[in-house]
């Protein structure tokens, strides 16, 4: 199962790769942090918000592989100074990536449950982008209702019972949960208004809109809708109206967590760990601090152990199992109250680091020009995958657990959970078809 990779071989067979080339690496990856860090301050100084995530994800790439490299070579390295400054490099990467981490798990989420709700609205539209589906039309939440507020804060006005005619669970409450209170008006027309925001996970549900919330509703006279007979999509019904509230839950609590990821990255950025991280980079672009032995040691025997180690860790997967589909092993324990991350996940976690290890040190052996391998490609993006869906159910796992949800909200982020560890089970399965792919370098 384990495969040697044929860049390495080939290196092995030409002229060694000495220290020299390590050092020249590491210089460049310091000058492209260095540059990086000028178009962050650039960028925050002038207001640009693009200009300034590009440059925080240039200085995540460039940190990750200094820090990368030094773990790999650090047989060649000062010992003190190499395990001074990588943490550092690993911290600085990390408090930089959460902020994207959030943003990117909360639209796969939201996208996940327009997905599953049956939703013809992309993301962005207004909560009436979509027709409810059919059986949803009257499907009130009799657990939401019980608990929404009677009126809305600062104002007198009761809400109205009466109902249009084939109008979703009347005027009750807007597609994203917030209750709505209406008005009667002079000419007899009833004015209902959303109470809350309508956020963007409730646009992103768009479907189900118990309520359209335009603005402005007439009641007029005419018969009661009723809710269809039981069946397929009176499920199916409440899966998409529990989508809705769902959503809007998964926005608030990740929206406030990305808001507190990007405090953190400013702070750090402004902090003096940062600073001094920066000055042991600058002198790194100049000087690398090697070893009296480095300059003439070849980095092949390096890069291979690193190798070894990526295809120990592989060998150690069940990868058997993985390479069925729907074996359903990802959804093992998926009821369990413990709010630690899913034990199984962790191995492959850790091959994906190692791969990212081995790919850094191939990197190093090419002067930084090293030829994309189809299968490193592959077996990463899966890895990527695997990661995202793991962590996206944890997330849905854990809004699951907020007290006072109604029935159909957790059933909708119940399902949502086991289809992010469907997609686990996905991501584990196309490894498994890239890892024991030959390897393939395109020139």
């Amino acid at each position: 199962m384990a495969q040697r990779h044929h860049d390495l071989t080939d290196s092995a067979a030409g002229a060694p790769v000495t220290g020299d080339a390590l050092a020249g690496y590491l210089r460049a990856r310091a000058t492209e942090f260095l540059r990086a860090l000028r178009l962050q301050r650039a960028g925050g100084s002038h207001g640009g918000t693009d200009e300034a995530a590009e440059a925080a994800r240039a200085l995540r790439r460039s940190a990750r592989r200094i820090s990368g490299s030094l773990h790999t070579f650090r047989a060649l390295l000062d010992a003190d100074w190499s395990e001074e400054i990588r943490p550092e490099l690993a911290w600085l990467s990390g408090t930089l990536a959460l902020e994207h981490a959030y943003e990117a798990r909360l639209e796969r989420l939201l996208l996940a449950l327009q997905r599953l709700s049956g939703a013809t609205a992309v993301p962005g539209q207004g909560a009436g982008g979509g027709a409810p589906l059919p059986g949803t039309a009257a499907l009130p939440d009799p657990a939401e209702a019980s608990t929404a507020p009677r009126t809305a804060p600062g104002t007198a006005h009761p809400p109205a019972t009466s109902r249009t005619a084939g109008s979703p669970a009347a005027a009750s409450r807007t597609a994203g949960g917030a209750p709505v209170t209406s008005r009667a008006t002079g000419n007899g027309a009833v004015t209902s208004r959303a109470t809350g925001s309508t956020s963007a996970a409730s646009r992103a549900a768009g479907a189900p809109a118990d309520s359209r919330a335009t603005g402005t509703a007439t009641a007029s006279p005419g018969p009661v809708a009723t809710a269809p007979a039981p069946g397929p999509l009176v499920e199916r019904g409440n899966l998409t109206v529990g989508a809705a509230k769902a959503g809007a839950l998964l926005d608030r609590q990740l929206t406030l967590a990305r808001t507190r990821a990007h405090s953190t990255a400013l702070q750090a950025l402004g902090s003096s760990r940062f600073h001094a991280v920066a000055d042991k980079v600058a002198v790194l672009a100049s000087e690398v601090p090697l070893t009296p032995d480095a300059p003439g040691t070849d980095l092949v025997p390096l890069a291979t152990a690193a190798e070894e180690r990526l295809t120990d860790a592989v060998a150690a997967l069940p990868l058997v199992t993985a390479g069925h589909p729907y074996n359903a092993e990802a959804l093992v324990h998926g009821l369990s109250p413990d709010t630690a991350p899913h034990p199984q996940d962790a191995p492959w976690h850790q091959v994906r680091l190692l791969l990212r290890l081995h790919r850094y040190a191939l990197e190093v052996l090419h002067d930084g020009d090293c030829p994309p391998d189809a299968r490193l490609i592959a077996a990463g993006e899966a890895l990527d995958r695997h990661r995202d869906a793991s962590e996206a159910a944890a997330a849905a796992a854990q809004a699951a657990r907020t007290p006072r949800i109604a029935p159909a909200t957790a059933y909708a982020l119940g399902v949502l959970h086991a289809d992010q560890r469907h997609e686990v089970e996905a991501a584990r399965y196309a490894f498994q078809r890239a890892w024991q792919r030959p390897a393939v370098t395109t020139a």
